[in-house]
């Protein structure tokens, strides 16, 4: 707790646009404040000759290109480094361009024909943060708009949730350069605040944001450049009384936490306030009573009475198929459930699933398999919870109404519109925020599978391509036809007692991609250790798919970002 991790961007000289003057002397003041009086643990410095970031493996280039950010990012970020009560703070000297309603930070690479593809997204930037684990973010903006190509509006009308946002200037303004003091205004006026000390200092968001609202502006006019505004945006409430530096934090200060922490109780926000009894702990420097006191009372609330030591049981019936997708043995059986409630009357039904064993891939005498389901090897899976279908529309309308964990969702992102059909065109991001809401309106723990859970789960005790036997057919599954089909309508279960886990939509994992299964975990766990890719892994081909593609073994991949109209997903709860 009480880390402190800062990632700073300069960019003197870009390719296509015009360039900013001192915009890696700022980056550089920026660090020096930073390692020398702020006590930074970690700071990671992006201008054009910064010197490479040590790892395990082989230097990391820090020339801020979007590859390199990217990479950067990826390998920090996907695993949570930091927690609560951590702060990260992203500070960005440079171009900022709104396109397309959408805001972006224009990098050294970046392409003035189409910054979507080669811009970094304010809001994909601040979810890649958000993942980190800390829950202070702050992002420090000086980014006024590029005067050369693509001259257009500045950064700063599309909200970023979760953190805090300082923009240097307004989106119709610049932000400027002070060519007598060899710094940006906004830089300049930066370093000066946080330096202050006493009860003056700005060790807060709202007295930092109070004092550059004066003196930015001051700075231009005594140095005769035009006007220009910074602003802030806090999300939520809460954040506008963050303590940035918690060493010159005034009792004052931590008496204003302690109300908003009080408030966000009151208000039935428990996550909120834990997060805000955590900074007035951090603060006082985990010598205040009442923040036990407050930490105890959460707990106490937050507690979810165990399930039943009897789960209720759910009949089936189980087919196998020969190879003309003829009935040929049709079986009773049955399997534990529960029942979530996830509001407005709509529920989400789990089915328990039991441990055991199973070979993972393909032989190779499978028909039409493809090395990356190689070698074969065994897995052993621990008992766990797992959707008896995949999230449908109206489960996805009703959690995307919740508050955001790490970003928004769109209520009604699917192509094909219907409430018993699954949700599709969600990215893996879109996915894990849902399991993430669940979790915290649940008090369990919900979350994508890992790829040897899906497989383990489609399979349920076979070993032929599908688990209704070694064909497929469209009675069987919906595949290779022209839209999604109502979760369930076909009506044919696993002797798990899971249903559509052929076709339909793909299912995203946790896991990264690998090309093969050599190295693979032999138990349950997800598979992260690939920085070769940021790609993740989807299961159960859809209903664009051909027969080969929805074979239990069968493994696809794709960048966690994209939307795909047989993209879905089905959750897992650990039991």
């Amino acid at each position: 707790m009480d880390k402190n991790w800062a990632i700073i961007v300069g960019i003197n000289h870009y390719t296509h646009f015009q360039s900013p003057k001192y915009a890696k002397q700022d980056a550089q003041s920026i660090r020096d404040f930073a390692e020398q009086e702020a006590d930074f643990e970690r700071v990671f410095l992006f201008t054009e000759d910064s010197p490479p970031i040590s790892t395990n493996v082989t230097p990391m280039p820090t020339q801020p290109t979007l590859a390199n950010l990217g990479h950067f990012l990826r390998l920090q970020f996907d695993k949570s480094l930091l927690e609560a009560g951590d702060n990260l703070w992203f500070f960005f000297i440079g171009h900022g361009l709104r396109y397309n309603e959408r805001d972006y930070l224009l990098l050294l690479d970046t392409n003035p024909d189409d910054p979507t593809k080669s811009g970094l997204h304010l809001k994909d930037l601040t979810q890649q943060l958000r993942r980190s684990g800390a829950d202070n973010v702050l992002l420090l903006l000086d980014a006024g708009p590029n005067q050369g190509p693509l001259v257009g509006e500045g950064i700063g009308k599309e909200q970023q949730p979760g953190v805090v946002t300082i923009y240097s200037c307004l989106p119709n303004e610049r932000a400027y350069a002070i060519e007598s003091l060899q710094q940006g205004s906004f830089t300049y006026a930066m370093l000066e605040a946080l330096r202050l000390q006493g009860k003056d200092n700005c060790a807060t968001v709202e007295r930092l944001d109070q004092y550059l609202r004066h003196r930015v502006p001051e700075i231009n006019h005594q140095y005769h450049q035009p006007p220009q505004t910074p602003h802030t945006i806090a999300e939520p409430w809460g954040q506008h009384h963050l303590i940035l530096l918690p060493q010159h934090a005034t009792p004052r200060d931590i008496e204003t936490l302690k109300m908003d922490a009080l408030r966000a109780e009151a208000e039935g926000n428990r996550q909120l306030a834990m997060q805000l009894w955590i900074r007035v702990n951090v603060a006082a420097a985990g010598a205040d009573m009442e923040v036990i006191k407050a930490f105890q009372r959460i707990v106490q609330q937050s507690v979810v009475p165990p399930p039943s030591t009897t789960q209720p049981v759910f009949a089936f019936d189980v087919v196998k198929v020969n190879t003309k997708g003829q009935t040929i043995e049709r079986s009773r059986s049955e399997a534990q459930y529960f029942t979530e409630d996830l509001g407005q009357g709509v529920s989400l039904e789990m089915v328990v699933i039991p441990p055991g064993s199973f070979q993972m891939g393909s032989p190779a005498t499978e028909k039409e398999r493809y090395d990356s389901e190689s070698p074969l090897h065994r897995v052993t899976v621990a008992s766990f919870s797992m959707g008896k279908y995949p999230i449908t529309q109206t489960q996805w309308q009703v959690v995307a109404a919740l508050p955001p964990v790490h970003q928004e969702l769109n209520p009604h992102p699917s192509q094909f519109k219907g409430a018993d059909l699954p949700v599709e065109q969600i990215s893996w991001y879109d996915a894990v925020e849902f399991c993430a809401r669940v979790s915290r309106e649940t008090g369990r723990e919900y979350r994508l599978p890992s790829e040897a859970e899906w497989e383990y789960a489609c399979r349920a005790g076979t070993n032929t391509p599908f688990h209704f036997g070694r064909t497929i057919t469209p009675e069987l599954a919906n595949y290779n036809s022209m839209q999604t089909t109502p979760v369930g309508s076909l009506q044919i279960v696993n002797a798990f007692g899971l249903s559509d886990m052929h076709g339909n939509v793909f299912e995203w994992c946790a896991d990264y991609w690998h090309e093969n299964y050599e190295g693979a975990p032999t138990d349950d766990s997800f598979w992260l250790n690939n920085h070769d890719n940021n790609c993740r892994v989807l299961r159960g081909g859809s209903w664009y798919s051909y027969a080969k593609y929805c074979r239990s073994a069968y493994r696809y991949y794709r960048a966690p970002d994209c939307r795909y109209c047989h993209f879905g997903c089905r959750v897992v709860c650990s039991t």
